[in-house]
Order: C-alpha cells, then structure tokens, then sequence
C-alpha cells in the first residue's frame, strides 16, 4: 500500500506558482497543461483469497504401548525414521511368555486325552443302555464325563491362545506406516503393560498431513452477508482448494481439500476449526509446522482492481486521483478492499466503469488543475523508446572538431593525402 501523501502540498506548489505567473510582467501564454498517464476502469472477475495462520499435523498418530509386562531386551527401531506397517519397534523378554505357552499346550493335550476317553466310554456304555444291559445312571455318568471334557478342551484352547497372544505382544510392531518419535523406555527396563512405563514411543502417518485454521465468527458473518448481497461466489459443493505458504514465501507445490468443518464454535476463542487434508508424498511437511493457508475456489464479480501506487492516503483515507471529463484532475474519496496479489489492490466503493484514474505524473496535481490525459500504455512505451534512443546515442562515437584529427595525429592525416601530392621514397644506400 502507498505511504501517506499530503494533499495540501499541491495546492501550495499550484498557488505559488500562480502568483508568480501573476507577478511576472514578462509572461504572454499559460504554461501547458501537465501529462499525466492514466487507466480506464474496467470491472473484471476476480478470484478472492482468504488467508488464515494454520498448523500441521498428523492424520494418524498412534501411541505405541506394551501391552504385556516385561523387561526390555531391544530397540529395534532408528528414533526418528520413517517405519512401514508390520515394522517391529521393540522386543520384550519373550522367554517366560513362552514358558506359559508350553504349560498350556500342555494341559491342551490332557484335556484332549480325557476327551477321547470319555468319548469311548460314551460309545460302549450307550448301545448297552438302550438294551437295558446297564442303567439310565450309567448312561448319564458317561454322558457328563464326556460333556465335562469337551468343556475342558474348549478351556484350554482358550488358555493356549491367551498364551500365544502374550508371547506375540512381546514383539511390538508398528501398526502403520509412519515417522516414530523418540523411545520413551530403553534397554533393561521393566515395562508394565498398565503403568506409565507402558508407553514406548508413538507413529505419525505423514502422508496425507492435515492443516487445521481457525475462522471468527466476525469473519463467517461478513462472509455471509457478502454473499447473501451478490459480493462473493462461492464454488459449487463448497469445493475449496487450500494453498500453503511456507515460511520464506514459498508456495507449497501440491493442493488441498477441506475434510472437516467444526459444528460448534469454541467457548474460549469465538471461532471454529477447519481442517484440509494435503498430499505430502516427500514428507516435507510435519506435524506441529506453523504455515500460512490461503483458500481458493471464491469469485468476486464485477471487482475492480487499481495498482497500488495509484491508490493515496492522506488525513481523510483514501484516495485517487482521476481525469475527469474536462480533463481536469479531481481527488476521489474510495474504500479499499485486499490486496490483490504484488502490485495491485482491490476498491470496494468510490469508483465505477470508465473512470480514468492517473496512475502516472499526479506527484504536482492539484484538485481542477487542468491535464493532458494519454493512456498509461502509450506513455510507458514512449518513455521506453525515449531510453532506448538515449542508449543508442550514448554508444555512438562523437564527432570531431576540424583540425583536431590532424592535431592529435599527424601521422594519419597526412596519410590521408592523394597519392599524387606525395613524394617519392628515397632510394636506399
């Protein structure tokens, strides 16, 4: 945006040089009016782009924990690297989770053993029943024998994969595939499966990364009234692109999509999170990242848009500068909107098609000062021309006085007479 300008130093510029017109008997004609370039105003759609701080992070962390107590034999990871799903991470002491498994296959098998001899029993003692060779009471012990021992086989299944199960969280791998933090417990140390010492280190999934901003409730009303007054478009299905601007001003090169909006406003801030997910497939972004988000998709019809230089500010706001339909210069007031983006700036009121605004040689204006109005392209590429033939003057070789060649070299100027005038060599002795 310019600097302040003031106003009142034309004006003084303008009246003493009146005064001296007027002062000065000698002067016959007013000075001709000042040449000022100029643009026409042409409304135009225009993207609008609405900018928010934001920060990165993971769209899946997972905290890795024991989930069997244990003494810690292995690290099995590089603190910090980028792991693959399945990956292990740290190695328990297996030994007395084996020794458990063992016992219960152990006890698998005797339950099986008693299962088969019930059922042999259950086999002979039941065609003998139905003969009346042996009693109901007969049938009814053997048929419990071999209902309890089936029971005891199912129990001790379940023993047998209980035990399977902690001897294979002994070995802790990485549930997907992600940046590892720092280990939390090192080599040797008890780890206990529901105490702090649980906790070993935690996976961020980097790709996709999110970005999350916060929007004031001041910034959605005006929004929507913008909208609700033809101001803004807003892309069908609420279809935005989200834009990152690293620090140092560079653009991240791959685009985002918002996934989530926050239903409720925060209590604590008056706004609402929103959150895009962006590709991050060279990992260059991590979580905790402050960054500028910028978000695309918005239209802003019929918008008119000045350079920056041409917009002034003096005690009273801002201002330009026009050439009016007299050629004239008049001093109007306009309500300026974002910038748009280096070198231009948008106008939200005071201006409307057709305006010819001075972008060029206003500096020693005054209000009705009369102008000679030539569109800013012509002047540009005269002034341009003018440089180029100032260049090439600059390059040329300059002339010389008469006499001076002969002067400063004698030799050349009298090899430059006829042939006719010059007299013969002498001969050699």
């Amino acid at each position: 945006m310019p600097g302040p300008h003031q106003i009142a130093i034309p004006f003084l510029l303008a009246a003493a040089s009146l005064l001296g017109a007027c002062s000065d008997p000698k002067q016959a004609a007013p000075k001709q009016a000042p040449e000022v370039g100029f643009i026409t105003v042409a409304p135009r759609d225009v993207p609008q782009v609405s900018t928010f701080v934001a920060q990165t992070e993971s769209s899946r962390q997972v905290e890795i924990v024991a989930r069997v107590a244990g003494f810690l034999d292995r690290i099995a990871y590089s603190e910090g690297s980028f792991v693959k799903e399945g990956q292990v991470l740290f190695q328990i002491d297996p030994k007395p989770f084996k020794a458990q498994l063992d016992a219960a296959q152990g006890e698998l098998a005797a339950q099986q053993a008693r299962l088969t001899t019930s059922t042999a029993t259950l086999k002979r003692v039941k065609p003998l029943a139905e003969q009346n060779a042996l009693s109901q009471a007969d049938l009814d012990r053997a048929t419990g024998d071999f209902e309890m021992a089936s029971a005891a086989v199912h129990s001790a299944q379940a023993k047998v994969q209980e035990a399977q199960l902690n001897l294979d969280y002994t070995t802790v791998r990485s549930p997907l595939s992600g940046s590892t933090g720092r280990a939390l417990q090192r080599e040797g140390a008890y780890v206990g499966a529901a105490a702090e010492t649980a906790r070993l280190t935690y996976v961020a999934a980097l790709d996709p990364i999110w970005v999350t901003f916060s929007i004031s409730q001041n910034q959605i009303e005006s929004y929507r009234e913008k909208i609700a007054k033809k101001l803004l478009v807003v892309p069908s299905e609420q279809n935005y692109e989200v834009e990152l601007v690293l620090p140092g001003n560079r653009s991240y090169p791959h685009r985002g999509k918002i996934n989530f909006a926050d239903p409720s406003f925060s209590q604590d801030t008056g706004s609402f999170m929103v959150r895009a997910a962006v590709p991050n497939p060279a990992k260059e972004l991590r979580p905790g990242m402050f960054l500028t988000v910028n978000l695309h998709g918005t239209i802003r019809p019929a918008a008119v848009v000045l350079p920056q230089l041409a917009v002034q500010q003096g005690a009273r706001g801002h201002f330009v500068v026009l050439a009016n339909a007299k050629n004239e210069a008049e001093i109007r007031p306009v309500v300026v909107g974002p910038y748009f983006g280096d070198k231009e700036i948008l106008i939200d009121q005071g201006l409307k098609a057709g305006d010819r605004v001075i972008v060029d040689g206003f500096a020693r204006l005054a209000p009705n000062m009369p102008v000679t109005p030539v569109p800013a392209e012509k002047r540009e590429a005269a002034a341009e021309k003018g440089t180029e033939k100032g260049a090439e003057k600059g390059t040329e070789k300059p002339a010389e006085k008469p006499g001076a060649k002969a002067a400063e070299r004698p030799a050349d100027k009298l090899a430059e007479k006829p042939a006719a005038a010059e007299k013969p060599a002498a001969p050699a002795r």
